[in-house]
């Protein structure tokens, strides 16, 4: 259909299986929309370099379509008809592909933090609401998954202090089953996701050091051609992976990115399960990725103190 080629995930030039998005040259747009009329799981056409007429996009009715043009006037043009025919329009000004913001509009991604815990082992203390460097611990969860690329951002909390910290940062969804354990919380964040969203970012409220840097290292890898279903964070073995009781296949760590073809399994779980309890039996669906930042669990006071210690925080400066 073109030869235009861009590493995204589940792009396609040929004929697909399954639901997927075309990536075109504005030469090609009219094989396209015949390939759009002809297939209904095609959720999205994005057309670069775009031709000086306007084709009839009324087979793009109710779908999304993605311009890219260096010409002002073209993507005006492109876009007033696009809408006339009840098309979802996003403008890309930019004489070149950009591959980052191509594959974040074909594959948006959307983030759960799980923040409904009970906090058990921090002796009373809510521990989301402990301060790292002047927020609230759970805080610094959200603006890594806003900053590093999510289109949403779903918090899933149980108590109202919680509610109260995350204020209008993020979406806020109550869980009343959160003493039922971890499943019932991924069910509620990833029901609440925008039906366009492609695949969830699943991160945990009490992991302050897990920057926006590793969410966007993640998302980049889970929307490049040929990933697999999951992407995580590679964990270092250790001496204490051969320790009694230690499974050896733990050799990820959150945050993870999970495709919507995964949500089912992930609906079905029950209890105290997340999505270890999949990917851990299946680690063909799994890819793991080196990313900056760390990814430390904050369960105890002895590990709040840690990292106080290790990332103590900084004092303002006020000019003379």
């Amino acid at each position: 259909m073109s030869d235009l080629e861009l590493p995204i995930r589940g792009r396609t030039y040929r004929e697909p299986e399954g639901p997927h998005s075309v990536v075109v040259r504005g030469r090609d747009i009219e094989s396209a929309l015949q390939h759009v009329a002809s297939r209904e799981d095609c959720r999205s056409l994005a057309v670069i370099s775009l031709p000086a007429n306007v084709p009839d996009l009324s087979a793009l009715a109710g779908r999304r379509l993605l311009l890219v043009d260096g010409d002002n006037t073209r993507l005006r043009d492109f876009a007033e008809l696009a809408l006339r025919a009840d098309v979802e329009v996003e403008l890309i000004r930019s004489a070149r592909p950009p591959f980052e913001r191509l594959a974040a509009a074909l594959l948006p991604i959307g983030a759960i933090v799980l923040a409904a815990g009970s906090s058990s082992r921090m002796s009373g203390s809510q521990k989301l609401l402990l301060e790292f460097e002047g927020r609230p611990m759970v805080r610094h969860a959200i603006e890594s998954a806003s900053d590093g690329g999510c289109q949403q951002v779903v918090v899933v909390y149980s108590s109202l202090e919680v509610k109260n910290a995350v204020g209008d940062s993020a979406e806020l969804v109550h869980n009343p089953d959160a003493q039922t354990g971890m499943a019932s919380s991924l069910k509620v964040g990833l029901r609440a996701l925008r039906p366009e969203i492609e695949a969830a970012a699943i991160l945990l409220g009490d992991q302050p050091l897990v920057g926006s840097r590793t969410v966007s290292a993640l998302l980049r890898a889970w929307r490049r051609e040929g990933s697999r279903p999951a992407v995580a964070v590679s964990k270092k073995r250790s001496a204490d992976d051969s320790a009694p009781g230690r499974r050896p296949d733990q050799h990820w760590t959150p945050p993870v990115v999970l495709a919507r073809e995964l949500w089912d399994d992930l609906i079905a779980l029950e209890g105290d399960a997340g999505a270890r309890q999949i990917l851990d039996g299946h680690p063909e669906l799994l890819d793991t990725v080196p990313a900056p930042g760390r990814p430390d669990d904050i369960d105890t006071p002895e590990d709040y103190a840690k990292i106080l210690t290790l990332f103590p925080r900084r004092k303002s400066r006020k000019r003379a």
